[in-house]
């Protein structure tokens, strides 16, 4: 019993490492993951993954535009596809559009030549509607040793983060959101939401109230709101297709 106890601690920990160094937000080993932008200004960066999904990324920028708030959208390639027309809004609204990969399928994010797969795809999608993203937040925040280096192949800052809440993903109330969200944020964070589900869509009206609550909380403790990359420093778009 003791021997079994003792293995199941040993593989608890083992796991517990692996996504540290791989999956956390804060995790560094594998190069350069920001989290947080630089400076000490009251900014913060609203980010949003896993979209386009209707109609929830378009309440998301009904509200955001109506706030005179840009945020940062790393949006998955096969769902721009399903839905290019809010893609394009987006950008046209001064929004910044980052990559998220193509499929969205953790499989994908394991190996080197399906990760190199994943890029050229989801890149491919995003010239579809005319845009070249330079910035890239990998699905889980999922990292291995070949993504840097398959990053700056393409021209790509790779984009952490933090949580608003551990479990928005499954849809809390936008009370419990934005409680957490609004007492995690530091000068300069990027906050994760997220406007679909890997890619394929699902129910996210939880996610837009909170956000309202968020901009609301935040504003009242004296935050201004940006977008990702000016944050970082870094460019938006490698180029723009023709």
């Amino acid at each position: 019993m003791r021997r079994a106890t003792k293995t199941l601690a040993g593989v608890a920990a083992g796991v517990g490492t692996a996504y540290w160094l791989m999956m956390s937000p804060y995790s560094q080993l594998f190069g350069p993951f920001p989290y947080r932008g630089r400076g000490g200004g009251r900014t913060v960066a609203l980010t949003f993954d896993d979209g386009p999904n209707e109609p929830y990324t378009s309440q998301l920028a009904d509200y955001l535009d109506g706030e005179g708030i840009t945020a940062t959208f790393f949006q998955v390639g096969r769902a721009v596809q399903r839905h290019p027309e809010v893609t394009t809004r987006l950008a046209d609204a001064g929004h910044v559009i980052g990559l998220h990969g193509y499929t969205h399928d953790f499989t994908q994010y394991l190996r080197r030549e399906t990760l190199a797969d994943e890029l050229e795809r989801g890149l491919d999608a995003f010239a579809e509607v005319g845009i070249r993203p330079a910035l890239y937040r990998p699905p889980w925040l999922l990292r291995i040793p070949a993504l840097h280096g398959l990053a700056r192949k393409h021209g790509l800052q790779l984009v952490s983060g933090e949580f608003c809440h551990p479990l928005e993903v499954a849809q809390p109330s936008p009370e419990r959101i934005a409680r957490l969200a609004v007492r995690v944020t530091r000068p300069g964070s990027m906050l994760i939401f997220h406007d679909g589900r890997d890619g394929k869509g699902g129910p996210r009206a939880a996610t837009v109230e909170s956000v309202k609550l968020v901009v609301d909380g935040l504003r009242a403790k004296g935050y201004t709101f940006t977008t990702a990359d000016q944050l970082l420093g870094v460019p938006a778009y490698s180029r723009t297709a023709e």
